[in-house]
Formats: C-alpha cells, structure tokens, sequence
C-alpha cells in the first residue's frame, strides 16, 4: 500500500501529483484507506466519498496548486453529490446539488473533497461522536470535531471547518494541529448553513503552517508569502495578552504561553499589551448577537422538527426568540464599533500572542469545552491561526494562538510560517 497522506504534506502530494508521478486521485484513495483504518475508533466522519462521489479533478484543475490534494468539509457546507445534514437526524441524505463556493474553489484548484466530517447539532454545543486522536475519552473539541480529528489523526491533509465562537480554534488546540479562522467578511459562506450572520466564519485545518498557507493562496484574495526573512522577523512588534479575560488558565496553558514569549523575545520586539477593559462585554454582545441570530436561522427547522432537536440548542432558540430587538441592535452597533479599534485595544502591535483554549483536552465526551477567550475574536471579527507547541505530561496537545490585524489575514499567516518554528518546543 501506499505511504497514507499523513506521510506527506500538501506541497509533496500537489507536486507528486504535477510531475506524473501520482495519479490525481491516489492521495483520495490512501486517504480513505487512511481513514478505514482510524474512523471506527475516532468517528470523524458522517459520510465519506464512494463510487462516483469521487470525482477526479478536471485536466485544467489537475494542473492547480492543490493537484491531488485530498480534503474533508465539514458537515454544515455542501459538497455537490454529498449530503449535508449539519449534526442532525432532522436533515433527508439527499445529496447536494452545488458545491459550497469554498469547496468549488478548492475543486478548481485540484483539490478532492473525500467526504463530511462531524460537527456539533447545526454547529453548537451538542457534541458528535468524534473522539480526540491523543485520547480517545477525551473531547475533540467543537463544533469542528471531524475536521480537526480527521487531521490530527492524518486521514487527511486539510479539512474545512466553520467557527461561530471558538469552534475553530479550540478543536484545533485540542487536537494538536494548525487551525486558521479568517477574517469576518473574507471569505464568501455561499452553500454554507450560517447560524449566525454576523458571526460564522468558514476556516481550515492543517499538519503545519505551510499547509494552511498552500490552501490560503487558493481561498484568500492575497496569498500569503511563502516565507519572511529572517531579517524581516525581526522587525515584528508583538503584543502578548497575559492570560484569558474573564477566564482563569489551566498551568498547563499558561506555562507553554509563558514559554512562548520569552522565546519570542530572544528574536524580535514583544511587550505586554493591556487586559481588554471591554472583555466582560465582547462576551455578552457575543451571546446575545449569537442567541437572537441563531434562533431565527433555526426557527425553520425547530417549527416542525423540535422534537428532534438536542434540549441545550431547543432552550437556545427559545433564549433567541425572547430576546428584544433593541438589545440585538444595540449590540450590533456596538459590535462594528469595536471591530476598528484594533490600535485602541493592541497599539502598534502587529500581532498578539495569547492563548488558544484553558488547557488541554477535558476528559469526557459529553461537552466539546469552554469557548473562553475565542468568542472575543469572533465578534470582533479578526484573524485568529492556533500553534501546537507542545505536549502535556499526559501527552495531550497544548499550544499558542496569534491574533491579527482585520484584513491582515495573508499577513498572519506569513508571520506564523516563521513565529511557529520558533515557539514549536515538540520535537
């Protein structure tokens, strides 16, 4: 058998892929033997390519810089010949007419949808069936749970996901791989179920820095460059957040923070930026915005489906559909103000370092843990990549999170293909 993808990154499988020397669908395949192997274990995926569902790429994609690659979507974006049921026993497996915009543009690129991965009920807080691949009683995280696992574990290269709070960031620092949350806005949600309007963000995972890189230069307007000098590096300004606003860390969390800014520091220009004085009320805005969005986005489903739907996501809408109109506007207002006062809050900071979730992975699978500090950045709307850095004495993954500028997200990921070697204590 072939070396599965987890062997190799998406530069290596485009490139074996661009020179001959691998058919365009043979990464597709070991991919799925990849996952045959791991998905009884781990369950991260709710349905998976057959037959004609595999679909090589056209001569023109085949020639694109994602040639071969082998991905996962997560279950609330379509895949034409797929079925999406977003977590839920309320959705027919009646296949997708269209590809989501996201997917169709990695399909143009090369790139081979291999199938759906878990999410959360309609990507909120009841968990799947997935497990975590450095512990299997432990939570993925979520509402990404598939996406994330099904990397981690290396059935794929990359995966799509989705984050309304944390639900990007926080299955990828359990789960011990890159994730990426783009700007609010960059990215069109054309063929997603949005639950949120003025929340959900369509992102990626990766094993490192430069696979998410490959996949931004096809879904970004700007692609990142491959690499800064390391003369450049040195000009950075970073900022470091101390802690989590209204949250405490874990010792585990906080140590490998703390060890990333004294690594930092030997490099380049990093100074403590203030606590966010607004933390206490992103938080509130972000619920409020969440419950009132959320409940009429599902209000559809729940009118003739309520039955079927978990108690903690009935009781959400119901908080949603209670809540005033004027408090949703005026959260809204507040909300754009805020997204523009990055200099207010960071200064000439081009980048903050903080952390990405608690701790590591909470035991159990009956919750997906806390969002914390992640539903600050959705509201805001700003670019967020996490950095697996090292493992906890348990083995579980652990690591860091860098927030960018708005709009800067190319930006961030070129400082993270350098900031990442740096902090990366793993190996």
């Amino acid at each position: 058998m072939k070396i599965p993808p987890h062997g190799r990154s998406v530069v290596e499988i485009s490139q074996r892929a661009l020179a001959g020397i691998d058919n365009p669908l043979d990464a597709s395949r070991n991919a799925l033997s990849a996952i045959a192997l791991r998905e009884p274990e781990l369950r991260a995926w709710s349905h998976l390519a057959t037959g004609t569902e595999l679909v090589a790429p056209s001569p023109q994609a085949a020639s694109g810089p994602l040639a071969g690659v082998p991905f996962g979507v997560k279950d609330v974006i379509d895949v034409s010949g797929m079925p999406t049921r977003c977590g839920s026993g309320t959705y027919t497996t009646a296949p997708a007419q269209f590809d989501a915009s996201c997917v169709a543009l990695l399909r143009r690129a090369g790139a081979v949808p291999v199938g759906k991965t878990v999410t959360a009920e309609f990507a909120y807080v009841t968990p799947g069936p997935t497990r975590n691949p450095a512990s299997p009683r432990r939570t993925p995280g979520g509402s990404s749970s598939g996406s994330a696992a099904a990397v981690a574990a290396g059935m794929v290269p990359v995966a799509l996901g989705t984050q309304t709070g944390g639900s990007m960031i926080r299955p990828a620092a359990f789960c011990g791989v890159v994730g990426f949350k783009p700007t609010f806005g960059a990215l069109a949600r054309d063929g997603m179920k949005v639950m949120c309007e003025s929340l959900d963000v369509i992102g990626w995972y990766g094993a490192d820095v430069a696979d998410v890189a490959r996949v931004a230069q096809v879904l970004l307007a700007d692609a990142p460059a491959s690499l800064y000098s390391g003369e450049y590096m040195q000009t950075i300004k970073i900022g470091f957040l101390e802690g989590n606003p209204c949250h405490v860390l874990e010792p585990a969390a906080q140590a490998v923070l703390d060890d990333a800014r004294l690594a930092l520091g030997e490099m380049s220009t990093i100074k403590p930026v203030p606590e966010i004085a607004d933390a206490a009320r992103l938080l509130e805005a972000h619920s409020v915005i969440m419950h009132y969005e959320l409940a009429r986005s599902m209000l559809p489903v729940a009118s003739g489906h309520a039955a079927q739907l978990s108690r903690p996501l009935r009781e959400a809408i119901d908080k949603g559909l209670a809540m005033p109109v004027q408090i949703y506007r005026e959260m809204k207002v507040w909300q754009q103000a805020q997204r523009s006062r990055w200099s207010d809050y960071f200064g000439d900071a081009d980048v903050v370092l903080t952390s990405s979730a608690l701790g590591p992975a909470p035991a159990g699978l009956h919750s997906t843990g806390a969002a914390a500090f992640n539903k600050a950045w959705s509201l805001l709307g700003w670019p967020c990549i996490h950095l697996p850095t090292a493992l906890s004495q348990d083995g579980l993954p652990l690591g860091v999170q860098l927030v960018g500028k708005p709009g800067a997200d190319s930006e961030l990921i070129a400082w993270a293909l350098g900031l990442h070697k740096v902090v990366d204590r793993r190996q």
